[in-house]
């Protein structure tokens, strides 16, 4: 029966690696999404097509983007799609400052001092919150901490792969959860509010509308991946028996200590200075009427989570002689502009496919015509919402990258959903659990194949098999939790973000 089981199980791998594979590449997927709705709008406008807006009930007419309008439209446009395109900026803006903070090394010093100094008795659950808190290095974490994870719990005579293990899970699951906001937050708000603007032009998704509840996520995840390290994982890898391994242990700059603890400081006088810029009545960043919800502060959140980052990155960078002069300031954040080349690329392709399905008015039709079919057949509640959180899931077997498939889900599910009443941001959330919870366990994940070298180091015979069994308890925990959570969220009437409810 177990060998019936594994071979199924390693069928189904197979068969998720194949057909997701013969997936392009995510740039070349929306060039074709856009290919495709210039041919579904020719089609459409064949027919006639029409469809009422919500908002304003006007009578809106698929348009033809294969038409000569539609021609000027592609080439007139083109540009301005690109550039005017939310998420650019905000997350660019965002790169600068936390991508300043990586290259001097400090966000590197700081995960790596809080696991190796951890007592024993919280190692695991220092390395879960590491792991999660990990998405403000963005992709790097899920490099640096699996390794570093496997090194410690090695040293101190525990299981090397249970350290990997709870280090991959968690930096995995944690582009949905952090204490602070980051790149992830702004660059999927930005597509939030692009989607939402094919109800409501008025509609703005800012990075901090899910703060409340990645916060949240935080803690529940923390627990759950310590948790589960402890009373499954490693009662299941048993002793370490494997042959002795060499780890190095990389040396920090003489002053690094000094370094991270004067960027603190810094940290806490900005931090100061922002809560007397909001937290009065007479408080600049307050609104009008001296309300924070809605204020200029919640609207300027990037900003000042650029200059937060940027106090802190020169701060260390300084301190540790790796800043001498602003033209080492402008390198650093140059060096991390880099970083971003692939995703200014996918951006372009992605800006473009969401204005052509805005323009043709095919986005509005899907959302008022499919709000319309769920209507009539009773389906939309919250087992809708958890019907689409599966969905997205078993999605992202498929297309790994979290920011190229919000971008083809948004367009649909965002103005569906607010048919039905839904906030974008609530949606967002919803997306968003769905794509943090089964990034481990999908064999199409770039990272997985580094991670299993890492684990060959400590088990030869370690193949992909090997790395999925160990990550299924977390994926299939953290999906469970996850919803959970948010059902807690949506029935106790706790706000996803400042002013934020499932409902608009």
């Amino acid at each position: 029966m177990e060998t019936a089981k594994k071979g199924f199980f390693n069928k189904f791998l197979n068969g998720v690696e194949r057909v997701g594979n013969k997936l392009p590449d995510p740039f070349i997927l929306f060039v074709y999404m856009a290919l495709g709705v210039i041919i579904l709008s020719w089609i459409f406008s064949l027919f006639n097509a029409q469809v009422t807006h919500p908002g304003t009930g006007e009578t809106l007419t698929i348009k033809n983007l294969a038409s000569g309008e539609g021609l000027r439209y592609i080439v007139t446009s083109m540009i301005e799609n690109f550039t005017g395109f939310a998420p650019l900026g905000i997350v660019l803006a965002m790169m600068l400052g936390i991508g300043l903070t990586e290259k001097v090394g400090m966000l590197d010093y700081a995960i790596r001092k809080t696991i190796m100094k951890s007592p024993p008795w919280l190692l695991t659950y220092s390395v879960a919150f590491v792991g999660v808190m990990g998405n403000l290095a963005s992709d790097a974490a899920m490099l640096l901490i699996p390794p570093l994870a496997a090194m410690v719990f090695y040293k101190v005579g525990r299981h090397p792969l249970a350290g990997l293990a709870v280090g991959y899970a968690s930096s995995g699951a944690g582009f949905t959860a952090n204490l602070l906001i980051v790149g992830t937050d702004a660059l999927l708000a930005g597509i939030s509010t692009e989607a939402a603007k094919i109800i409501d032009e008025s509609i703005v998704v800012t990075p901090a509308d899910n703060w409340y509840f990645n916060i949240v996520s935080v803690f529940v995840i923390t627990f759950l991946a310590g948790f589960i390290t402890s009373k499954f994982i490693e009662p299941r890898l048993g002793k370490y028996s494997g042959e002795a391994v060499e780890v190095d242990v990389e040396e920090d700059p003489p002053n690094a200590g000094k370094g991270f603890r004067n960027s603190m400081i810094a940290a806490l006088i900005f931090l100061v200075l922002v809560y007397l810029s909001v937290g009065f009545s007479w408080s600049p960043l307050r609104s009008e009427e001296g309300k924070v919800i809605p204020s200029p502060f919640l609207t300027g959140i990037v900003p000042i989570l650029l200059f937060l980052f940027l106090t802190v990155g020169v701060t260390y960078g300084v301190t540790v002689g790796k800043i001498k002069s602003g033209k080492d300031i402008a390198a650093y954040m140059a060096e991390a502009m880099k970083d971003m080349s692939s995703y200014i690329v996918l951006i372009f392709a992605i800006s473009q496919f969401i204005a052509y399905f805005n323009w043709s008015n095919i986005g509005i039709w899907v959302a008022v015509n499919g709000a319309e079919f769920l209507e009539s057949v009773n389906f939309t509640g919250i087992g809708l919402i958890i019907g689409y959180i599966i969905f997205t899931a078993c999605m992202n077997f498929l297309i790994t990258s979290g920011s190229a498939k919000w971008a083809l889900e948004a367009p649909i599910f965002v103005p569906m959903f607010m048919q039905l009443g839904y906030h974008p941001a609530f949606t967002q959330a919803a997306y968003r659990i769905a794509d943090s919870s089964t990034n481990i366990v999908t064999p199409l994940m770039p990272y997985m194949v580094v991670v299993l070298t890492f684990m060959q180091k400590y088990d030869k015979k370690a193949g992909i098999g090997t790395l999925i069994s160990l990550m299924l308890p977390y994926s299939i925990s953290f999906l469970v939790a996850w919803i959970i959570l948010i059902l807690l969220f949506f029935y106790a009437g706790i706000p996803f973000g400042p002013g934020i409810t499932p409902y608009l």
